[in-house]
């Protein structure tokens, strides 16, 4: 995906090898970082246990183990030459409850630790109040793509069953696009 996201003319790439261990996920960055860089591509990448994507069972968000080591994340972003690190502080991918309670001490130590932006994946299933909080501590960008999915799905399924005959997606899709928009400017 990173080299077509070169191909494709993307001026950023997320490179995720955190489910392999630290000095795997470490040389696999390093190079990646290296490649895209020779692009002209700023890359992300992510230390630590997000789990839940691809498919993944859920993770336990907080096990012992899970969450970034700010001393970790500061050798990592020194070794790697990473643009921005997406930390482990206590959401997990494609949650669909809101409930995901951030570790806010944590997230103070890594954006102490690293001169890098903060990204924190599966900010979906954390509350606006979380996310603002996360926001003033240090996160600088907060990917949502499950809360996008279930205001678009959620849109096209209204549409439908209000009218089961539709056959033209550029209706229903129009109204899932519409609730994503909406759903955009609410965590905005």
């Amino acid at each position: 995906l990173l080299h077509r996201a070169a191909d494709c003319g993307f001026s950023s790439a997320m490179f995720d090898a955190a489910r392999l261990p630290y000095t795997e996920n470490l040389a696999a960055t390093r190079a990646a970082v290296v490649w895209a860089h020779e692009r002209g591509l700023w890359l992300e990448a992510e230390l630590g246990q997000v789990g839940g994507k691809n498919g993944e069972p859920a993770l336990d968000a907080h096990a012992p183990g899970a969450r970034t080591d700010p001393d970790e994340a500061r050798s990592f972003v020194a070794a790697t030459g990473v643009d921005a690190l997406a930390v482990a502080v206590g959401t997990s991918h494609a949650m669909t409850s809101r409930d995901a309670v951030i570790d806010h001490g944590l997230l103070g130590r890594l954006r102490e630790a690293v001169p890098v932006p903060l990204v924190l994946h599966g900010s979906s299933g954390a509350s606006d109040e979380e996310l603002a909080r996360a926001v003033a501590g240090g996160i600088r960008k907060v990917n949502i793509g499950t809360a996008l999915n279930i205001a678009m799905t959620g849109a096209i399924r209204e549409r439908l069953a209000r009218d089961d005959r539709s056959v033209d997606p550029r209706r229903y899709l129009a109204d899932g696009r519409d609730a994503m928009a909406r759903t955009v400017a609410r965590m905005i």
